[in-house]
């Protein structure tokens, strides 16, 4: 797939004027043209009309029609490329099948999600268009929280704490109930945009912030707090990149909080941190329906079915953060967990079956840990949900 996908940027960059070639963009060309005519007009609201001023306009259209056309070609050459790509790298034919999207029902289910995905995205405008002509309903309320998410992932962007920070305070009790660290990220976040923007030694801005916002949290954030002051010894910034606190000084810490932000957000609101449309996209594309088209073509050939209805005849790799329901394998009696016997944790952190806990029990209830040599009592084992 990378190949493809290079063309595709290639692509991308030739229509957009950022490629290498020769001529601007398609836009670009008009606004210099619309740019060039607004000019020629003001010229002749005051001064008398010329030859040479209708042989420059002549000149500036046949000129910007040239690097349109030329422009034109470029782009067509790397769609043709692109499409060669595409037939090299996907040598079978896509599959058939019946439609899917058939009654009114699903149909208008199918709109819903899409528009949604454009408002979750940001396309708002996309989104008012689409709406307006498949002629479905979204929530206005749906609407707003989108834009309201949007609002404050851009201030973040923007290095603009208070609008989140303002969300924070009227849903602390949601975040609480989560021990979400946010509030805390956020005003750490600002303690050290304000501690590398002092002027050594005079750090008494940041320290400030320190003692009167994050000492608030001291309690759930102890061991950060202190190394939120003790950094402040190999400062300035140039020093604390090779100090044990360099990852104070990295960039992540002020950008993970869009991505901790939108996830606490869509929490809030019941629903999942990643984008559903996006990740049936990664899934698909990333391999899982070409292997299961496969698998489908030779249980075809060998006139085979798979009998499981909620199983795959075959294994899809898929990355960590697309696997929602992790399987577990318990260690002793190499049995998959179930929910009559699910994994337990012993105090010690290691996981065995319910059945297993049961069978390594003694008379008084202890249990011998079969991988150290921790004991502990049956009943102190928490069940495991992945």
């Amino acid at each position: 797939m990378d190949v493809p996908v290079k063309e595709l940027a290639k692509l991308r960059a030739v229509a957009e004027g950022t490629s290498k070639g020769k001529n601007p963009s398609i836009e670009g060309s008009l606004d210099s043209l619309l740019q060039t005519l607004y000019q020629v007009k003001d010229k002749m609201e005051t001064e008398p009309v010329t030859e040479d001023t209708v042989a420059l306009i002549a000149q500036t259209v046949e000129a910007k029609k040239k690097e349109i056309d030329e422009k034109q070609k470029e782009i067509y050459n790397a769609i043709v490329r692109l499409g060669k790509t595409l037939d090299k790298t996907f040598t079978q034919p896509l599959p058939s099948y019946d439609p899917l999207f058939v009654a009114d029902d699903a149909k208008a289910s199918l709109d819903a999600i899409v528009a949604v995905h454009f408002l979750r995205t940001g396309q708002f405008s996309t989104a008012e268009m689409f709406i307006q002509e498949s002629g479905v309903t979204i929530d206005a309320e749906i609407r707003s929280k989108f834009e309201e998410l949007h609002r404050i992932l851009t201030a973040l962007r923007m290095q603009d704490i208070g609008p989140a920070l303002e969300w924070c305070s009227k849903n602390r009790q949601f975040l609480q109930s989560k021990s979400s660290p946010l509030e805390f990220y956020l005003h750490r976040s600002q303690y050290i945009r304000l501690l590398l923007a002092c002027k050594p030694p005079d750090y008494q801005p940041a320290l400030f912030y320190a003692n009167t916002v994050l000492r608030n949290f001291y309690t759930e954030h102890t061991a950060e707090f202190r190394r939120l002051l003790a950094c402040v010894m190999y400062l300035p910034k140039q020093k604390l990149e090779y100090s044990p606190y360099a990852d104070l000084a990295s960039s992540t810490v002020h950008t993970d909080l869009e991505s901790l932000f939108a996830t606490e957000y869509c929490a809030s609101l019941g629903m999942s941190h990643q984008v559903p449309l996006r990740v049936v996209g990664d899934i698909g594309a990333g391999g899982a329906l070409a292997r299961i088209e496969k698998a489908r073509t030779v249980m075809k050939e060998k006139k085979s079915e798979w009998s499981q209805s909620d199983e795959l005849p075959i294994e899809i790799t898929l990355a960590p953060e697309n696997r929602y329901h992790s399987i577990f394998a318990c260690p002793v009696s190499k049995e998959q967990s179930t929910e009559q016997n699910p994994p337990m944790m012993m105090v010690c952190g290691h996981v065995i079956t319910k059945d297993s806990l049961q069978k390594l029990s003694k008379n008084n209830g202890r249990v011998k840990c079969p991988y150290c040599p921790a004991e502990s009592v049956q009943t102190s084992a928490l069940r495991i949900y992945f």
